[in-house]
């Protein structure tokens, strides 16, 4: 098994080193240090195979925290976790919209930033099957969906619906229990962003969009009737 590495970008230096001390001391991770968005970025570029997960700072020097995440998330989909001291909610929107997988506000617990960190990296290590439903296909390490022979190109939250729904096959699941498992439970916002991003999922997986179903008054549910579709033309 690859010893986990972790790149914690920010300009504040004491808070760089108290996150590489609980880092290395608790959890035995190696641990990458940027000051600011631009060696951020190169860091990331050039070692992007061998990191599993980022801490970002939203302000910085260079480039922004906001611009460093698009850009690693035009590379990879490696878990980051931003750090900001804004806690507006139009902040946090703005990170998971770029792909951020979990937001800590300044001051924070370092043990808590951990666990979260730690979790985010347990769930990846855990995808690295791959797994069918009716003419769905994922492939968990490369992060792609097909349905039937044909590769959909999804966005990350799009991806972690899906994920989200074949975890939870034949049950209907609320939206704001949805909220929680693909956008975290530090997300408040509205509860329509789940309506939006079930109507993008939908028209992307085409035929197999009849898949998911409305649960009225409650939420949404991945069929299980649908599981078998398609075996038997495999057969």
């Amino acid at each position: 098994m690859r010893p986990i590495t972790i790149l914690i970008a920010d300009d504040e230096l004491r808070i760089r080193k108290l996150l590489v001390e609980f880092f290395t001391k608790k959890l035995n991770y190696r641990c990458l240090e940027a000051a600011d968005g631009k060696e951020a970025l190169d860091i990331f570029i050039e070692k992007k195979d061998k990191i599993s997960l980022v801490v970002l700072d939203v302000m910085m020097p260079e480039y922004s925290g906001w611009q460093v995440l698009e850009k690693i998330k035009e590379y990879s989909n490696v878990p980051v976790v931003m750090l900001t001291a804004k806690a507006e909610e139009d902040n946090q929107l703005k990170g998971f919209k770029l792909g951020a997988d979990d937001y800590v506000t300044k001051p924070f617990s370092p043990n808590i930033l951990l666990a979260r960190c730690e979790k985010l990296i347990k769930g990846n290590e855990k995808n690295t099957e791959e797994v069918r439903f009716g003419i769905i296909r994922i492939d968990f390490q490369a992060r792609e969906v097909y349905v039937g022979d044909e590769e959909v190109q999804m966005t990350p939250k799009e991806f972690e619906l899906l994920k989200c729904f074949i975890d939870n096959k034949g049950i209907a699941l609320s939206r704001d229990r949805i909220l929680n498992n693909v956008w975290n439970y530090d997300y408040f916002g509205d509860l329509r962003t789940v309506d939006t991003h079930v109507k993008q999922l939908r028209a992307k997986l085409k035929e197999a969009g009849k898949y998911i179903s409305t649960v009225r008054s409650v939420g949404y549910k991945l069929e299980t009737k649908y599981e078998m579709e398609g075996t038997k033309d495999e057969a």
